[in-house]
């Protein structure tokens, strides 16, 4: 199938179930929209078993999406930048250190305790599994989904201070969470790193990301200066996306992290000092309808990827045991670091919302379905779906009565 027709397909599905989520189902555009690829995917699953074989067909599309690909270095750059426009440099400053800690610390002490916690799982269930697999489960599961997290948080309602400390640690922790899941690729696959190697990782993917999206958010912004013409303005922004998540890509740097780090850059000083009122209207528009039409054509791909996904009775038990495991590591690392740091800028109860509100998306599914193989691939993509879609269907859709209450 061409790439053309690949699109031409999920586009038309984008709309088909966003216009059914919007007159029969009502949730939320993104959660609606999975939900609808998600019972699509299992209506064709039941036709299947009865004798009417279309799922052959979807097997088909879904093998030339390559999802993990199309996300990492298709979409994931766009939706970041989208995201990163709207969030206020200043009040992150005021939240450094929370979110310094959350995407750090909280994102290795997160992985070593879902880990632990699943090597336990998954001997009681008798499914084999060394600690380095489990802890790759914990590395790809750990970090908080921006895409997912971004796009809720413009619809529920949540003090200004926390707003900003969920949307800075989802920017961030994906970086960690990569370097630690690189380097545990590394054991699992013979290789013995060292604290050098790692540190040296940390550099290239962290610090070096950084570096470049500041870079090339600051070039973009002086060239945003000497021009006053909203079309040529966004097409520079569109350019900025693209060439900076590819050289990213090149250097072995983090791209997710260049990508935010410019458009902190781009919506804070840009948006003050390059731009004209007009051209702050129309960027916004713009950007505002990218975000939604990725975000829709996101959450399909992730409904229909049940497809491909290996449920087995052992498989099923392994999720419905991990579910309340990752939650559990995910407060006790919060309530560690709210204990450690003491913050006076947040409401009471933030760990509880910060819990619940921690979703994970499309970026921890494509991170199972690179793991190299082993006996225990197929179950930790099982255990990988389960947790996302789990997060995105029921934390998601309740995060707002959590904040009521």
């Amino acid at each position: 199938m061409s790439l053309w027709n690949l699109i031409a397909i999920v586009l038309t599905l984008a709309g088909l179930f966003s216009y059914l989520n919007y007159r029969f189902v009502g949730l939320p555009t993104t959660i609606g929209v999975m939900l609808v690829a998600l019972m699509a995917s299992l209506l064709l699953i039941v036709g299947d078993a009865l004798g009417i074989h279309l799922r052959d067909e979807a097997d088909h599309l879904l093998a030339g999406v390559h999802f993990e690909h199309t996300l990492m270095f298709g979409l994931v750059g766009y939706l970041l930048f989208a995201g990163a426009l709207h969030i206020e440099l200043n009040e992150l400053a005021l939240q450094r250190l929370e979110v310094a800690t959350l995407a750090t610390l909280g994102v290795v002490g997160s992985t070593f305790l879902v880990g632990g916690l699943t090597f336990c799982l998954f001997r009681a269930l008798g499914i084999e599994i060394d600690w380095v697999h489990a802890l790759l489960f914990g590395a790809l599961i750990s970090p908080t989904d921006p895409i997912a997290v971004l796009g809720l948080l413009k619809i529920v309602g949540v003090p200004k201070s926390l707003e900003v400390t969920v949307a800075g640690e989802s920017l961030f922790n994906d970086g960690v969470g990569v370097v630690v899941f690189l380097t545990l690729i590394e054991i699992a696959t013979g290789a013995v790193p060292t604290v050098g190697g790692v540190a040296l990782v940390f550099l290239k993917e962290m610090i070096g990301g950084a570096a470049l999206g500041l870079a090339a958010g600051w070039i973009t912004y002086r060239l945003l200066k000497t021009v006053d013409e909203y079309q040529l303005e966004i097409l520079l922004t569109i350019a900025l996306v693209s060439g900076g998540y590819a050289l990213a890509s090149a250097l072995h740097t983090s791209g997710m992290i260049a990508i935010a780090v410019a458009g902190l850059l781009i919506g804070n000083q840009g948006r003050l000092f390059a731009m004209s009122g007009r051209t702050r209207e129309h960027l916004d528009v713009f950007w505002e309808v990218v975000d939604q039409i990725l975000n829709v054509v996101l959450f399909v791909l992730i409904g229909l990827e049940v497809l491909i996904v290996p449920f087995s009775p052992r498989n099923v038990a392994a999720a419905l045991g991990a579910i309340p495991l990752t939650l559990l590591a995910r407060w006790l690392t919060v309530r560690c670091a709210f204990l450690l740091l003491r913050p006076r800028r947040l409401p009471d109860n933030s760990v509880r919302v910060l819990t619940w509100g921690g979703l994970r998306g499309g970026i921890s599914i494509a991170l199972a379905l690179s793991l190299p193989e082993d006996p225990s691939r197929s179950v930790l993509i099982a255990v990988t779906y389960a947790v996302v879609v789990f997060s995105l269907l029921v934390q998601g859709t309740t995060l707002g009565w959590v904040m009521r209450a």
